[in-house]
């Protein structure tokens, strides 16, 4: 049996796009035994994917050098057949290198791939395809080393059973005082301190404009309460009633809650890719600038179920990452329509 470490110890919505690199795996090599190397914050997340057999919790580069050394210790005493870094920094490079996992796949990239003995080229910095894409290219260049026939994945990739969900939906029905008969679109002010978002003025009139008998969730994560409290008074004042929802038991409560939804609106954040992988319909607002792209950070849902906007294409960066430069009247004539599927 292969055992095999998989690292993706950077964010939330980083994680998710790495569920199909996985699932992949798993479905390509059913035998093997996948262990995934992720920070204390996605552990949940990482339980809730039945690809994953193990976890390791990173103990990151900022942990003290004994702590970092019992991790490697740790990474060593699995006897790892082969380790592939998704996410390739110096730190990662030589926690495998230090643990002597005999393969040990990776980007190449940067000063960190002398530490790795087998590389691909794929120059993510030109953003050509998904990071979901430049994910499974890894799992197929392994799958191809093994001389193993490539299985490739299919969304969703996070599913509760029906009864969980109908058991949740009707929870927050009655936390939150929801109509369980009409449509629940989520709206995620918050940025998690990654990619721009757009604001909250911007998201009243998007709402505002957006036509349908849905109810209205505004999602919060810790230390996002107050924007998404101040965005339903905003959206008060124009009449529409929204609900805030930012109490929940945890990751996997909220992503349960996440996957009640008819339609999830956000920018690139993790709780937009929790979304996606649960096959949610996502609206997505990202940058232009060229390493922000909504082609870059494409989310993981099936065909026809996601839709995204940037600002304008423009030379400088900071009109790339001005969001403000999105017109809401304009974009709605292409939502509008989308929507109405699901809505």
């Amino acid at each position: 049996m292969q055992k095999i470490l998989v690292v993706r110890n950077d964010k939330i919505g980083d994680f998710m796009l790495a569920w199909p690199s996985f699932a992949m795996l798993k479905a390509s090599l059913p035998d093997c035994h996948i262990t995934a190397l992720v920070p204390n914050y996605t552990v949940a997340l990482a339980k809730l994917c039945p690809w994953i057999d193990g976890i390791i919790v990173d103990s990151t580069e900022k942990a003290s050098k004994e702590e970092q050394k019992n991790l490697i210790a740790e990474i060593k005493a699995q006897n790892f057949d082969a380790s592939i870094n998704l996410f390739s920094t110096s730190y990662n490079a030589k926690l495998v290198w230090k643990a002597k996992i005999p393969y040990r796949l990776a980007p190449a990239t940067k000063f960190a791939q002398i530490f790795y003995n087998q590389r691909i080229k794929q120059k993510r910095s030109q953003s050509a395809k998904p990071e979901y894409e430049y994910n499974l290219d890894l799992i197929r260049a392994f799958l191809r080393d093994i001389g193993k026939k490539i299985v490739e994945p299919t969304a969703p990739y996070l599913s509760f059973p029906s009864e969980k969900l109908t058991e949740q939906r009707s929870k927050l029905a009655a936390q939150l005082e929801l109509n369980v008969d009409k449509p629940w679109l989520c709206l995620h002010a918050g940025s998690g301190g990654s990619a721009n978002n757009l604001s909250l003025e911007q998201y009243t009139q998007l709402i505002a404009s957006l036509e349908g008998d849905y109810e209205v969730i505004l999602t919060a994560g810790p230390g996002e309460e107050g924007k998404a409290k101040q965005l339903k008074q905003m959206m008060t004042k124009q009449g529409i009633v929204a609900t805030v929802y930012d109490k929940n038991d945890g990751l996997v409560d909220f992503s349960r809650s996440i996957a009640c939804a008819n339609m999830f609106i956000a920018g690139s954040t993790g709780p937009l890719h929790i979304a996606a992988a649960a096959d949610v319909p996502t609206v997505g607002f990202f940058p232009s600038k060229r390493s922000a792209t909504p082609l870059r950070w494409q989310p993981i849902n099936s065909q026809g179920r996601h839709i995204a906007f940037c600002p304008p294409q423009a030379e400088d960066k900071q009109s790339q990452e001005n969001m403000s430069r999105i017109d809401i009247a304009k974009i709605n004539e292409e939502l509008q329509p989308w929507a109405n599927q699901f809505l």
